[in-house]
């Protein structure tokens, strides 16, 4: 009996200098542990071994956090011939640095950028690794030319068959409806006018075939335009990217240039649309293009709703409080879901459908 009491003491005694000793580790351990992410690339352009850049292509590299932007400059992001510097202006906006030539690029020629790690994230934290990588030039001045959408271009929403809107919407822009009459156009109150109407949903005009000339006759050639606009980007050869990522793009940062695909594609989470102010996208979507509920599409580098062209042979559909950007050029139709937001132009061959949407021209 003696003993037993004695072996029980011990373990107990045991037993408290073990939880004192836990607890006095889990003090010392935060809870919650954080740290600032470090800074990596995420995107170059032009990309590593990319060839036929144009002349007067500017370069950028796009990060994953916010940088700090006095430690981008011309030490920290160079551009070389062989060994000689080629000068330029450096800047930052968003999470894109860019190096803008002096001079447009020597045709057939091969250069090298660089980053060095002493870019600095805002937080401080230096970039992971000194990058280089190789380009070269082709004969063009400009590279890939926007899409020409003439007269189509005057409205922000263009269709054949009907434009329906669920209450409430703004819309900043003209909308446009051919060969289909004003009936086909709901959900806007419309105050008829002489060959137009208004919306207070709308800051611009409404049209639509039946209105008194020269409505019919603008829009008939307006959608005459969207139509040979479809046929310019879907016609584009050479593609700088095929298959991307078999369609779904979510989380990509996207470079300017020709992309293509033969199937559907798909945005389920937030992507990045990064390049210079010039730079021009034309997504060919032989498929359906469908963005999922809240996703975001953020324009880095200086990158224009107005040079994004999204050229879909089958439906468009932008989920729930989704922020898109960019032209749509759709054979089919496209549909905003409810508080669904577009800086760009619906342009379709069928109808565009409205549910409670912010819709600017770009």
């Amino acid at each position: 009996m003696i003993r037993l009491k004695k072996m029980v003491s011990v373990f107990a005694a045991a037993a408290v200098l073990f939880t004192a000793g836990c607890k006095k580790e889990d003090a010392s351990t935060p809870t919650n542990p954080s740290s600032p992410a470090t800074p990596v690339i995420t995107a170059k352009s032009p990309s590593a071994n990319a060839s036929n850049v144009a002349l007067n292509k500017v370069v950028s590299v796009t990060f994953n956090v916010a940088m700090d932007a006095s430690t981008i400059n011309s030490t920290t992001f160079t551009l070389k011939q062989g060994t000689v510097n080629i000068s330029g202006t450096v800047a930052y906006q968003g999470t894109t640095a860019t190096f803008t030539p002096t001079s447009p690029f020597t045709a057939g020629t091969t250069y090298s950028a660089s980053v060095t790690t002493d870019m600095k994230s805002a937080a401080g934290i230096a970039l992971s690794i000194n990058t280089s990588w190789t380009f070269s030039t082709g004969s063009n001045l400009t590279g890939l030319t926007p899409v020409n959408l003439g007269t189509a271009g005057n409205y922000v929403i263009l269709a054949k068959t009907a434009i329906n809107n669920s209450p409430t919407s703004s819309i900043t822009g003209d909308l446009g409806l051919s060969p289909a009459a004003t009936s086909y156009i709901t959900g806007f109150s419309l105050t008829n006018a002489t060959g137009y109407a208004t919306s207070a949903q709308v800051t611009g005009n409404l049209y639509a075939a039946d209105m008194a000339s020269p409505t019919s006759i603008n829009l008939t050639t307006a959608v005459n335009d969207m139509v040979t606009a479809y046929n310019n980007a879907a016609g584009r050869t050479s593609p700088d990217f095929s298959e991307l990522s078999s369609g779904n793009i979510g989380g990509k940062t996207l470079t300017e240039g020709l992309y293509k695909w033969t199937n559907n594609v798909t945005a389920p989470t937030n992507l990045i649309i990064s390049g210079s102010s010039s730079d021009v996208w034309i997504f060919q979507i032989a498929g359906n293009l469908t963005v999922s509920s809240g996703v975001k599409i953020t324009l880095s580098g200086g990158a224009q709703a107005k040079n994004i062209f999204w050229q879909v042979a089958g439906t468009v559909t932008i989920g729930t409080t989704a922020q898109f950007k960019g032209v749509i050029l759709s054979q089919t139709g496209v549909t905003l879901k409810t508080g669904a937001s577009l800086t760009g132009r619906a342009l379709a061959q069928t109808a565009v459908i409205l549910d409670k949407n912010t819709v600017a021209q770009p």
